[in-house]
């Protein structure tokens, strides 16, 4: 409503816990603003009492109660407005077991809770309003190596892990900010036994992330025209349509189904509501960003195979090629790079997913600046060995290079700089 802050209210509460669940004594914050409040479209547009009210959730966050606290700290408020302020901006919608990776200390502290999950609020039920449905989306706070487990394996895995440690969260997921250490130095087996075992049965769950990334066409020389990095007609840049953007998201919200076989939609696939039945639909394309009006008509953009390709990331998003091969490739599913900073997105696809532009015969193929990249099982196998210094970014140096030349790929990962400022 013009002020600074996308949150009307955060409340907060003292609760006193639940000693016979051995739930200890703790704050409980609320956010009002993500839903709607008012029902005269100021905020948000009015969907009717059977959709969604605004973005269709609030947040809450549960922190543990330091003896002789008498007042809730406020920095749990700072938070969920910097959450609320990224869902307004790119109309991105959270769900249960999605993470976020902060890489800072959620207080500002030395402490080890860094990052996010996110997971149904155990006391807050949904509830109707007059302007529609809302549901309770707890924030819990988490170290790297619990951040790294959700994202090989998947985060309701490592939520679960959470409520059977009482000190690293308990049954009601509380957050105690002063945890020095994960549930795997708590209990060494839970990696071997839980999580590695989790991984090789059912792959990861993650199937695409927003990222530092980009790829050019080596198959032709840098100056030509239909160069992936200047693709023009007349004067204006070459874009995703918002057809191409459908499917991506498409793609990412396919990505979660773990039992079926994954399918990436046809180019005109229709726009589809609710994500496999557990998401709530969203009001805009979750990956368009707001140049991704379609300025080319999306019939003029025809499908490039490409004979050589160089992808480049950043570091945070090398890390997690390992895992886009192990965790979802070797499982037959796909996994989207989705560049931060522009349209480009490159999507890796296995042999096992119908519907992809990349085939066995062409397994290069880019549609306006959106690459497939169709991987053989016995490659990925070979690309692990070959790539597995990523797994250790303490004896990283940049840039780092990786390329398998009878195949004409490159990988480059980069430093954050160049990504940053393109002309580098």
């Amino acid at each position: 409503l013009g002020g600074p802050d996308p949150l009307d209210y955060v409340s907060m509460y003292r609760n006193l816990g639940n000693p016979a669940l051995n739930v200890p004594e703790h704050w409980h914050y609320v956010s009002f603003g993500l839903s709607d409040l008012y029902g005269d479209n100021r905020v948000h547009e009015l969907t009717g009492t059977d959709g969604p009210s605004g973005f269709g959730f609030e947040l809450t966050f549960r922190l543990k109660r330091e003896t002789g606290e008498s007042a809730p700290p406020t920095w749990p408020a700072e938070l969920m407005q910097g959450l609320a302020r990224y869902v307004f901006q790119s109309e991105n919608t959270f769900c249960s077991g999605d993470h976020v990776s902060w890489h800072s200390p959620l207080d500002n502290s030395e402490s080890r809770i860094q990052h996010m999950l996110l997971t149904e609020d155990p006391q807050m039920q949904p509830v109707q309003t007059p302007f529609g449905v809302v549901t309770f989306l707890q924030i819990v706070g988490v170290c790297t190596e619990e951040l790294h487990a959700a994202q090989q394996w998947n985060g309701q895995g490592i939520l679960e892990l959470l409520r059977t440690v009482p000190v690293a969260g308990g049954p009601w997921l509380i957050t105690d900010m002063r945890r020095g250490e994960t549930i795997f130095e708590i209990d060494p087996h839970l990696q071997q036994e839980r999580v590695d075992k989790g991984i090789e049965t059912d792959g990861s769950n993650l199937s695409g992330v927003s990222a530092k990334c980009a790829w050019d066409d080596l198959s032709r020389p840098p100056e030509d025209d239909e160069d992936s990095r200047s693709i023009c007609i007349g004067t204006q840049p070459r874009r995703l349509s918002g057809k191409d953007t459908e499917q991506i998201r498409e793609t990412l919200r396919r990505g979660l189904e773990i039992n079926s076989k994954p399918v990436l939609p046809p180019i005109n696939a229709q726009r589809q509501n609710g994500l496999n039945n557990d998401r709530a639909p969203s009001r805009k394309d979750s990956l368009e960003s707001e140049s991704s009006a379609a300025i080319i008509p999306h019939e003029l953009i025809r499908t490039r195979q490409l004979e050589s390709v160089h992808l480049k990331f950043n570091q945070e998003s090398g890390a997690l090629i390992p895992l886009c091969l192990r965790g979802r490739l070797l499982h037959g599913r796909h996994f989207t790079y989705k560049s931060i900073t522009g349209d480009t997105a490159i999507t890796f696809v296995s042999t096992g997913v119908e519907g992809a532009f990349a085939t066995e015969e062409h397994p290069y193929a880019a549609h306006g600046p959106w690459l497939q990249i169709l991987l053989t099982e016995e490659f990925v196998e070979r690309m692990l060995e070959d790539l597995e210094d990523l797994n250790s970014p303490e004896e990283f140096k940049l840039p780092k290079e990786y390329s398998w030349p009878e195949k004409k790929l490159k990988v480059s990962i980069l430093p954050d700089a160049v990504f940053d400022n393109p002309l580098h």
